[in-house]
């Protein structure tokens, strides 16, 4: 196999898995976006809107408007970080994580089914797709 191969069989993997997520979250009503947002802030960590947009690749814009409707729902608050002006952490409120667990359970689930059936050398491509990020943006 060469490069350009290996690329194409990788981006349609990765797009086929994006697939799956995209699938699952019209099926629950929502936006793809507004799913990984909920998937990031419901790791029980807070964040900022700076730190969604870079670990995730969304837009600002996007994010902000997203992270201003689940204020608005009251899902989530926004508080300020001591000697930064403009950045704001992000933590879900008690009925934010209701509404992110309720919405992501099903996925929750079947990525725990899937990530039983691995094995660990299978659960090594996480390292290699790592590098394979560093080593494409270096």
């Amino acid at each position: 196999m060469d490069a350009k191969l290996f690329f194409y069989e990788l981006g349609k993997v990765i797009y086929h898995i994006d697939a799956v997520y995209d699938d699952f979250a019209k099926q629950s009503g929502v936006a793809p976006t507004l799913l990984w947002i909920l998937y990031a802030l419901n790791d029980g960590r807070s964040h900022t809107q700076k730190e969604i947009c870079q670990d995730w690749e969304l837009p600002k814009s996007t994010v902000n408007t997203i992270i201003t409707e689940l204020k608005q729902h009251g899902y989530l608050v926004l508080r300020p970080i001591k000697g930064k002006r403009r950045e704001m952490t992000i933590l879900l409120t008690k009925d934010g994580r209701n509404y992110a667990n309720l919405l992501l359970d099903g996925i929750y689930k079947k990525e725990a089914e899937v990530f039983q059936s691995l094995s660990t050398e299978d659960q090594n491509v996480l390292i290699y797709l790592k590098k394979m990020v560093d080593l494409l943006k270096g």
